[in-house]
């Protein structure tokens, strides 16, 4: 089984946009996104962006990813010049992207807090320069069917930048295990028979490696024991089949490799908090409530 695919299907990857709109100076946006990551696209123009300590000038055609709970800050002029120079307007590109709150896959403990994409850099990897593009003209069009497009657009964005990311020297945590072909493979069998009684020994001859060596790179490529790793898979898709199906408890238990539903319940409700069926009553009020963000905040200066 492809793995990464896996990973951000059972995290139910989702984003969509903040806006997209052309601002005349001065102006400034602060955002305060606690559970989700942001991006920002300068279309046209310039801008600075300040998160922390960090102050950083974004040109035309510059990409920022900020992590979630960071709190940055957009404006039309550098913070740090007390007689701002006179700017054109800026045409800015917001949008967010996040996975299911539930479960915290190694995948997004590795994603970088910040990061600044180049011009010059998003100009290599053509995929992602295309769905920003489309992205932005999806959102200003305002055609029927249009928000749908710009969620879906948006979650390719993600992925597309966890691909770019692949690409990078010094990747760490979880990306370099799906570059270690053994580690990989290993990933693969696990995601792909969760319910096998797999052990040390067993995945090891998968993969052509002993238990040692196996059980150490495993832990040092994922962050995570392969038994650990295995656990959190089979409760994301016990929470998976609980949210979107009617299959009995046990039928669940089952499919993701416990015999007994009481082990079941047990190590579920470790994992989650609650018990399976009170995870499901939880899953369908949720989806029967209208969806509500407050994203972005801040007062547009202008």
């Amino acid at each position: 089984m492809e793995v990464l695919s896996d990973v951000l299907r059972t995290l139910r990857v989702r984003g969509s946009v903040y806006f997209c709109d052309c601002l005349e100076p001065p102006w400034s946006l602060e955002f305060n996104d606690q559970a989700n990551a942001s991006f920002h696209l300068v279309r046209r123009g310039e801008c600075w962006v300040t998160a922390g300590d960090l102050v950083e000038r974004l040109g035309s055609g510059d990409l920022v990813y900020v992590g979630p709970g960071l709190t940055h800050v957009l404006e039309s002029h550098n913070p740090a010049d007390p007689q701002p120079r006179q700017q054109s307007a800026t045409l800015l590109l917001c949008g967010y992207c996040g996975f299911d709150t539930a479960h915290v896959h190694p995948l997004v403990a590795s994603f970088p807090t910040f990061t600044i994409v180049r011009e010059e850099e998003l100009l290599q990897h053509a995929w992602l320069k295309g769905t920003l593009d489309q992205l932005s003209a999806e959102y200003l069009s305002q055609r029927p069917g249009a928000e749908v497009v710009v969620d879906r657009l948006t979650e390719v964005v993600l992925v597309e930048l966890i691909r770019l990311n692949f690409g990078r020297p010094g990747q760490s945590g979880f990306i370099r295990a799906l570059l270690d072909k053994r580690i990989a493979k290993a990933l693969g069998s696990l995601h792909d028979k969760p319910q096998v009684a797999w052990t040390l020994k067993s995945l090891g001859r998968e993969v052509g490696m002993s238990r040692a060596a196996l059980a150490k790179s495993f832990k040092e490529l994922v962050g995570q024991t392969m038994f650990e790793y295995l656990t959190d898979l089979r409760m994301q898709r016990a929470r998976v089949m609980l949210a979107d199906t009617l299959k009995p408890i046990h039928e669940v238990a089952n499919s993701v490799g416990y015999e007994s539903d009481l082990a079941f319940t047990r190590v579920f409700k470790k994992r989650s908090g609650v018990t399976p069926t009170r995870f499901r009553k939880l899953a369908s009020t949720k989806r029967d409530q209208p969806e509500e963000s407050e994203n972005a905040s801040g007062a547009l200066v202008g």
